[in-house]
């Protein structure tokens, strides 16, 4: 009802509007619209830098204001060219064509300028809806009793544009891409299922941006843990100054853009499934955690003379070196090991040796359930992999490692 009501007043204005300014006017401002309307995101996109060094960083307000500064530039020459018009066809007929044909052409004027402003009514009518139908089909995702007014006031608004019937008009000039609906969806999903959180960290296309600090930062931060746990409304998530370290960096966004678009429907399986369609056949993809006691026993297996004493000792190593060991490997064919302990004999000789961590980097081959993994940083290494399930064994050298996959 609300953009019923909307509309008869729109309709009331323009009328008016279009009667008053004539024929020549409305139509110059009909035909803005229409061809501002087309051109508004082809001719954004030139805008898009100079936004950026205007000090604008989210893309995807660049994104969306720049189309809205093009289509008022093009409305207002468009307005400007029918002024012109309209005072040279006026001044023709006020001093030149006889007070007869004056009153002629003033009478259809006003009447044709009347019709033609409903007609722009319209437009404007389908045009104020547009972004209602957008922004509300992501605001409503996120939607809850702790929402803000003006969320709420979007969402009222986006069910009566659905209601009417006016988002299947928009709908069907609606010019963002697929993916920001299947963005939003994902949003929701996420949002009002905190328990898929650690599962989209652990999508493979996301491994590496997750090393970022920014995503751990925001990751081991506890206050943040503890705001997530009281389910917040979505600003006071957004605003979070660890949220903002990512949402106000474009670089990033741009990034995580990169890496959403092309894997968006495999996600979306992904996070309500658990499996990949997409990366499911390359079964190192994850992040894996040492087994302490997977890599004694294969220790063990292969040193069958090892006595209690010997094994304790090496446990006693492993502890210390791998204990908190992380796996990483990621689509791009790019290893990360993390926390790999390396022993430093301490000068004197009645105190424990030192431990330093390091981060060894590297890349993989293969597939299926046999890889090659290459340790570059620090030091140049090569080793063998194979997949059992749930378990991977690693070996090269005179090392023997197990890990088991995180879930």
């Amino acid at each position: 009802m609300l953009i019923w009501i909307l509309a008869l007043v729109f309709l009331g204005m323009a009328g008016y509007a279009g009667y008053a300014l004539g024929a020549i006017r409305a139509a110059a401002t009909l035909v803005g619209l229409l061809i501002s309307t087309v051109l508004a995101f082809p001719l954004g996109k030139l805008l898009h830098g100079l936004l950026a060094t205007c000090g604008i960083k989210n893309p995807f307000f660049i994104y969306l204001l720049a189309p809205v500064i093009v289509f008022l530039i093009l409305l207002t020459v468009f307005k400007a060219i029918g002024f012109s018009v309209h005072h040279k066809v006026d001044h023709y007929y006020k001093h030149k064509a006889g007070d007869l044909r004056m009153g002629l052409f003033e009478r259809l004027n006003h009447r044709v300028g009347a019709c033609i402003g409903v007609v722009n009514a319209a437009i404007y009518l389908i045009l104020l809806c547009l972004p209602i139908y957008v922004f509300s089909y992501a605001t409503v995702q996120v939607a809850d009793d702790n929402a803000s007014w003006s969320m709420k006031m979007l969402n009222t608004l986006g069910h009566h544009v659905r209601a009417s019937g006016m988002a299947k008009i928009d709908a069907a000039i609606d010019p963002l891409p697929e993916t920001y609906y299947q963005t939003s969806d994902l949003m929701g999903l996420v949002y009002h299922n905190d328990l898929l959180e650690s599962r989209l960290s652990r999508y493979p296309a996301f491994l590496m941006l997750g090393e970022k600090a920014e995503f751990q930062d925001i990751g081991n931060d506890k206050e943040f843990t503890e705001l997530r746990l009281k389910q917040p409304s979505i600003s006071e998530i957004v605003n979070h100054p660890k949220a903002q370290a990512i949402l106000g960096n474009p670089d990033m966004l741009k990034e995580i853009w990169g890496i959403l678009v092309p894997n968006i429907t495999d996600l979306d399986n992904f996070l309500k499934t658990g499996q990949s369609a997409k990366y499911g056949d390359q079964k190192l993809l994850g992040r894996w955690d040492f087994n302490l006691n997977g890599a004694l026993a294969l220790m063990k297996q292969s040193n069958p003379n090892y006595g209690s004493t010997e094994m304790q000792k090496r446990r006693r190593v492993l502890f210390l070196t791998m204990a908190k060991t992380v796996l990483i490997a990621a689509p791009d064919k790019q290893v990360i090991v993390k926390d790999v302990g390396e022993l430093h004999a301490n000068t004197n000789p009645k105190l424990a040796p030192t431990v330093s961590m390091q981060k060894l980097e590297g890349q993989w081959e293969g597939d299926g359930s046999k890889y090659t993994i290459t340790i570059s940083s620090p030091k140049k290494q090569t080793f063998t992999a194979e997949i059992q399930g749930e378990r991977m064994t690693v070996t090269g050298g005179d090392l023997l490692m197990s890990f088991e996959h995180e879930m």
